[in-house]
């Protein structure tokens, strides 16, 4: 939308009239971060095939100067997440990888260990049956303890493949207790003002038993560990038909969601574009997250205040650079959406039990065009209006196609 003023002055002028303070729904979008993954710059794809992409990203010193573009783009995407060891830096020089982010106007965000990729791990890591396996998998969890002060970072991702494939191949309660022990002892070891951030998926790779399956399951761990402990919810971590935004909402309420890992899904976990399926489940994900941001509710509104926002996705067909962009922006376009909800008309419909009025109330603020309102902050911010053609005319991918070529591995900062 090249040419938005107009539309722009319209919608103003709509919102006003609606009760909506127009600078403070500014300030809250010039406000918004998104964090990107370093492994999504990298060349990465499904179990079967991963398909190489002309430029793609093979040390973490690329990814990052991959994620400041995006950032410069969007102007909402500050920090990257980084995985270890696939960013582990030559010598371990994670203070200067941590100052070359910082050059490229850009922050190390949230520290993911790796305790599944090793065939150590093919019956688990911390829910492993063998007790070396179980001590290898902590020391490196504990070892990103230790990289997450040298980059200046104050979120531990956690994911684990543990589980079973067959009935009868090991204990559950065994395996429960084993996450337990374990998952105590890197609280123990937690920076402090950090937070754990414990992810669930509810199948794959295993496909018997998962050792954290769903939310609540990480939410009960998260309970005997402490209040650094909080749930991450990754949108492709579901059974079909899942509530999200009840997970959400729930975990809101408790005080205990911790971030999103921001994908899409149809079947399984596809880790496609955020809100490429299902816009609307992603614009009702953003309108519990604003609604409990904007209450009086304690500890709602301090948990909303403090979501770590995290894309996580495999780009495998569509390139790297321009999706990413994409995901960003249509994040940006859900809590557009959401900041346009009149939450107290919404409040006393609910209360009087008008059940279509409150469905309405929402629907109309799910859609607005909000483009022109979104280009508008972007030149308020000084990015690009419309960053994907920015980015397809800045000559950016033509130049790390040649840099870079063609290759199938990435590897360190290095």
């Amino acid at each position: 939308m090249q040419n938005y003023q107009a539309a722009y002055e319209v919608l103003a002028e709509a919102l006003t009239a609606r009760g909506f303070d127009l600078e403070a729904v500014k300030t809250a979008l010039k406000n918004q971060h998104i964090e990107t993954p370093s492994w999504g710059y990298a060349n990465s794809g499904t179990r079967f095939k991963a398909f190489a992409w002309p430029g793609a990203a093979t040390t973490t010193q690329q990814k990052l100067d991959d994620a400041a573009m995006v950032h410069q783009m969007t102007g909402i995407a500050p920090s990257v997440a980084v995985h270890i060891p696939w960013d582990r830096p030559k010598d371990d020089d994670y203070v200067g990888m941590c100052q070359y982010a910082e050059s490229r106007g850009i922050v190390i965000g949230a520290v993911n260990p790796n305790v599944f990729q090793d065939d150590e791990y093919k019956l688990g890591s911390l829910g492993n049956p063998d007790s070396g396996v179980q001590e290898r998998a902590l020391d490196h969890i504990l070892e990103c303890c230790q990289i997450m002060t040298k980059v200046k970072s104050d979120a531990l991702s956690l994911w684990f493949a543990d589980g079973t494939n067959y009935a009868g191949q090991d204990s559950i309660r065994g395996r429960k207790r084993r996450f337990e022990e374990g998952l105590r002892v890197v609280y123990e070891h937690l920076p402090a003002n950090s937070r754990m951030l414990i992810e669930y998926k509810f199948f794959e790779p295993t496909f018997y038993t998962t050792d954290l399956p769903d939310w609540g399951t990480a939410y009960a761990m998260c309970l005997k560990l402490g209040p650094q402990a909080q749930v991450l919810v990754d949108l492709g971590h579901h059974a079909q038909g899942a509530n999200i935004e009840q997970i959400v909402g729930f975990l809101l309420d408790e005080g205990r969601l911790g971030g999103f890992h921001f994908n899409n899904r149809k079947y399984g976990d596809d880790d496609l574009i955020v809100g490429s399926v299902n816009p609307y489940e992603l614009f009702l994900i953003y309108n519990e997250l604003t609604g409990a941001a904007q209450s009086s509710d304690q500890p709602a509104s301090a948990t909303a205040q403090k979501v770590a926002y995290m894309i996580d996705q495999c780009h495998n067909i569509e390139g790297k650079m321009a999706p990413m962009i994409l995901s960003v922006l249509n994040c940006q376009e859900a809590y557009a959406k959401s900041l346009l909800v009149p939450r107290e008309k919404l409040a006393q419909a609910q209360l009087a039990g008008e059940v279509l009025e409150a469905h309405l109330l929402l629907n109309e603020a799910y859609r607005t065009d909000v483009r022109p309102l979104l280009c508008q902050v972007r030149e308020e911010m000084g990015v690009p209006v419309d960053p994907i053609a920015a980015y397809r005319a800045s000559g950016y991918e033509e130049k790390i196609r040649q840099e870079r070529g063609l290759a199938s591995a990435s590897g360190g900062f290095q």
